[in-house]
């Protein structure tokens, strides 16, 4: 199953039914009154959070949503019914783009940097009107005065509003783990949380986010994004990292996973290895992702020595002028501290209550 974390939609509310002009014929009432009934409001086109959903993938699949139009009033002043609304269910963390006057929104593209979304869906039932319906027209029924007592009148039901919106899924997560392709990321999620993504010994293995819930006991919860491998030109669209370095928007805290056995296996030494994500990070033109919060960790320590991991963390804290953590995703070493150490920087006055 595909992970879309973009989608360009035309939506269409229902139009509103019409107004009907109608006069009362019965037995001994040959010249009743007017009774056209009013029609029915159009149904609107409503977005909707909800938990169940974790891409945009079903609504990119389909450009054109309408929803269903207000019936006709009828005789006897009966109103029309109204027409079922449209509810289309999006993941928490999905921004609002309105695309209707720009011709590059009519053509799919994306939208302009600096632009301001409608609306930001965050919590779960949240519900945003995107395109109302038509208000239904009046039946000659409601046009009836004292001056005119036979009115053969009746208004047309409203058009519902239209427009082209794009949908951006922002994940939402507390703590964002960035790092080269191979630092293992991935495995580092899947130790610690309830998340299973895919994992092997070759660059790119993480083609989506993958989220992740951290359990620390009842009602103590952290929640992880682990994002797919940077490297050297991720803000200018190399690589995969300009798609996804937008999902560390939301993060409060960085984990910056290093692996301590890169120069090993033809990769970079630590050092160089996190200054290259650091250039990312600062370079990326939408937020201030170089400002938040970090904490680094070796990874994959289990394959050396204790004599050379000490050597390189050494070395790589003194270069940093802070502590850098000693990590195996593969045995669980170390995983702990660093929970507690961003469960620190999350909640720095829980205290004992975290």
């Amino acid at each position: 199953m595909s992970f879309v974390d973009r989608a360009t939609i035309e939506v269409r509310a229902g139009r509103g039914g019409d107004g009907a002009v109608s006069f009362l014929r019965e037995a001994f009432r040959p010249r009743g009154g007017p009774d056209g009934g009013n029609g029915g409001d159009g149904g609107s086109v409503i977005l909707k959070v909800t938990t169940h959903r974790s891409s945009l993938r079903d609504l990119a699949s389909r450009r054109h949503y309408n929803a269903q139009n207000g019936r006709p009033g009828g005789t006897k002043n009966m109103s029309g019914a109204r027409g079922e609304p449209l509810t289309l269910e999006v993941p928490p963390g999905t921004l609002v783009y309105d695309l209707s006057a720009s011709e590059e929104g009519a053509e799919g593209e994306e939208v302009e940097e600096g632009t301001t979304p409608i609306a930001d869906l965050i919590e779960p039932g949240q519900e945003f009107v995107l395109s109302r319906g038509g208000r239904g027209g009046r039946g000659n029924a409601s046009f009836a005065t004292a001056l005119n007592q036979v009115p053969r009148v009746a208004t047309k039901g409203q058009e519902g509003q239209s427009g082209i919106y794009q949908l951006e899924l922002k994940l939402i997560a507390e703590v964002g783990i960035v790092g080269l392709p191979n630092a293992g990321k991935s495995t580092f999620i899947s130790r610690v949380s309830n998340a299973k993504p895919k994992i092997a010994s070759y660059p790119f293995t993480t083609l989506v986010p993958n989220l992740g819930v951290v359990s620390f006991g009842y009602e103590k919860e952290l929640v992880i994004a682990d994002i797919p491998g940077l490297i050297e030109g991720a803000s200018e669209g190399k690589g995969l990292g300009d798609d996804f370095l937008r999902h560390v928007e939301r993060t409060t805290v960085l984990l910056h996973l290093i692996d301590v056995t890169g120069p090993e296996l033809g990769g970079l030494e630590p050092l160089e290895a996190y200054q290259t994500i650091r250039r990312e990070l600062e370079r990326y033109p939408k937020a201030a992702l170089d400002q938040k919060p970090e904490v680094v960790a070796l990874n994959k320590c289990e394959a050396l020595s204790e004599d050379e991991v000490e050597a390189r963390a050494s070395a790589l804290s003194a270069a940093l002028g802070r502590p850098v953590r000693r990590i195996s995703a593969v045995s669980g070493e170390g995983c702990r501290e660093v929970l507690e150490e961003l469960l620190a920087l999350l909640k720095p006055s829980a205290g004992d209550d975290w």
